[in-house]
């Protein structure tokens, strides 16, 4: 290593004595008088230039801190236009709005009425029956899979301030179907996450349950959402076979069989359907990751 720069230095190199070893950018002065070299060594004034090495080097670093600057800033600004978008879908007061068609299912001997509110409008005697519904078709699913029934942890979920349904009323005063969904971000993607579709068993396999499910599509892609999501047992058979083959949903990146997290060992696979919106690209990062917008 070279000693500190000072004002002049003299210092030779050992493998080829005519040469002076010069730190880089060193600044060289006359000799001052007195000075016991002889009048041949060199002496040279001014600051002489960094080596190209050492120029060539910085200007690497530089360019490399500059391009993972501006990495960082593409991904902030792709995630807040993500977040805007959820934002947006969760600022409206009903998303069926713009669908009055779709308010109504009249097929199949039922007569059923549908309206889409935040968990917030809803009278808490049709949160109770939301649970209670939930609870008598899924409970013993739950038990099945590793992550058991726990009411209170259930009904923390379906009360929770982000939570949208689908309730379907049968002579506008009968609730017989729902759906709980959200506008979320999952894995840095802006999605319509579907919770729940539950049915009374009275109103079963008469379209209502795939009525609803194209509601959210319908939703999902009129708010800019890049694809429906949701979760179902492998042991749920009736259920996988619906989404799967009736609905034509995929086993999305995330699901563990897709991203080698948990694999054979999950009682789950996680289901999506794009939308218009959405790409054939991977998603910006596996796993489960929480919105940014709330």
């Amino acid at each position: 290593m070279l000693p500190r720069s000072h004002d002049w230095e003299t210092l030779r190199s050992p493998a080829r004595p005519e040469f002076l070893l010069l730190r880089p950018g060193t600044r060289i002065r006359d000799r001052p008088s007195g000075s016991s070299e002889g009048k041949s060594s060199p002496v040279f004034r001014g600051s002489l230039p960094s080596s190209p090495l050492c120029f060539s080097l910085l200007q690497r670093k530089s360019s490399k801190a500059k391009e993972k600057k501006q990495k960082r800033l593409e991904e902030r600004a792709a995630m807040d236009a993500v977040c805007a978008k959820v934002d947006a879908a969760n600022r409206l007061g009903d998303p069926l709005e713009a669908f009055p068609v779709f308010k109504k299912y009249d097929r199949n001997g039922l007569n059923v009425s549908i309206e889409c509110k935040r968990v917030s409008g809803l009278e808490p005697a049709t949160v109770d029956w939301a649970f209670d519904l939930t609870k008598t078709n899924m409970r013993t699913m739950y038990e099945q899979s590793e992550w058991g029934w726990k009411d209170r942890e259930k009904r923390e979920e379906m009360t929770d301030d982000r939570a949208w349904y689908l309730i379907a009323w049968e002579n506008r005063s009968v609730p017989v179907a729902f759906s709980h969904f959200r506008f979320d971000v999952e894995c840095g993607d802006e999605v319509l996450y579907c919770y729940e579709v539950q049915l009374e068993s009275k109103v079963r396999r008469k379209g209502l349950g795939k009525f609803l499910i194209q509601i959210l599509q319908l939703m999902a892609n009129s708010t800019q959402m890049k694809k429906v999501m949701l979760t179902v047992f492998k042991h749920n058979h009736g259920a996988y076979q619906f989404f799967r083959e009736a609905l034509q949903f995929e086993i999305d990146d995330s699901s563990p069989s897709m991203s080698g997290c948990c694999g054979e060992d999950c009682s789950y696979e996680i289901l999506s359907r794009r939308t218009k919106f959405g790409d054939s690209q991977h998603s910006h990062s596996s796993g489960h990751c929480g919105g940014c917008c709330h």
